[in-house]
């Protein structure tokens, strides 16, 4: 993860009558509720039964669970203690100096603006990425038939998981083996309407699986804006490895584009969020330097 000393935060101009303020008031408020949110998790799991992760996180559009408010609220849980410390420490390493830099009512509209952009781009990608087994569910619910079921058993990779049904799911192998075996006759209509009751609810099981959480879009953001406002200032990877800001978004970027489009098994990471916040974040700049309200570029 990325480290700026204190002693390049010395450096900087100062950017306020009063002085550097090292916890400004937005980005204090923003990790207070961060820290919040985190520790209501498993008190809601416990009092409630109820996974707060995936009440605030963000759903695809389609899925049943995809709730609008969903677009900010992602922005403030995470997955983990480690992946909350790591968005939270970024956070105010560099959103301070740019909450100095811009006072707190165009910070928090750039860092609510770059998260959502994060969170509209993930969307999008993730539904090009899951388009193909959307069809074939669809296909299938919309013409039951010995083709549309060989279509979705060979070209769909089943998700088998606590969240499904096991028996129904036994009980779909078994109707589509003997659905197949029978080949379509009219006398295996009951076994087509079990096969599509039980997509029918796979398939908004399947669309709630995508979640997504944590501020990792927006502080991506704010990376780009520290990156295009002091692009020669140096900082610390893992606290020993000085790199210039502007070469460090630039790998950052690379990295998160070629991990997104690898779409590697296992990988967990909402790589295009990343990018997304940077992508939004570039914009923003950019027009707010164009509107000649950046005081520094």
């Amino acid at each position: 993860m990325l480290y700026l000393s204190y002693f390049i935060y010395m450096q900087q101009p100062n950017l306020q009558p009063g002085g550097f303020n090292v916890m400004p008031d937005v980005v204090k408020n923003l990790l207070i509720i961060n820290v919040l949110v985190m520790l209501a998790v498993p008190a809601f799991q416990t009092a409630f039964n109820l996974d707060l992760n995936k009440l605030l996180g963000l759903h695809l559009w389609l899925a049943p669970d995809f709730r609008l408010y969903q677009f900010i609220t992602t922005m403030f849980a995470h997955g983990s203690f480690t992946h909350l410390l790591f968005n939270m420490f970024t956070l105010w390493m560099f959103g301070s100096v740019l909450e100095n830099l811009w006072g707190p009512r165009r910070f928090l509209t750039f860092y609510l603006l770059t998260g959502i952009g994060a969170s509209a781009l993930y969307s999008l990608t993730s539904y090009i990425e899951l388009y193909p087994d959307i069809a074939l569910l669809n296909a299938y619910l919309a013409n039951p038939s010995a083709d549309t079921l060989w279509q979705l058993t060979q070209n769909h990779r089943f998700v088998v998981s606590e969240g499904i049904d096991f028996d129904m799911y036994n009980r779909y192998r078994q109707f589509s083996e003997t659905f197949a075996a029978f080949n379509n006759q009219p006398d295996n209509q009951l076994l087509l309407n079990n096969i599509s009751a039980f997509l029918s609810n796979y398939k908004d099981y399947f669309l709630n699986l995508r979640v997504a959480v944590g501020a990792s879009g927006a502080v991506y953001g704010l990376l780009m804006a520290y990156g295009m406002l002091f692009p020669n200032q140096v900082v610390y990877v893992y606290f020993l490895f000085p790199i210039k800001i502007k070469y460090l978004v630039l790998i950052l970027g690379i990295v998160a584009l070629s991990m997104g489009l690898s779409n590697s098994p296992g990988d967990n990471v909402a790589h295009f969020a990343h990018l997304g916040g940077m992508l939004f974040g570039f914009l923003l700049i950019k027009y707010w330097q164009y509107k000649g309200k950046n005081r520094f570029r």
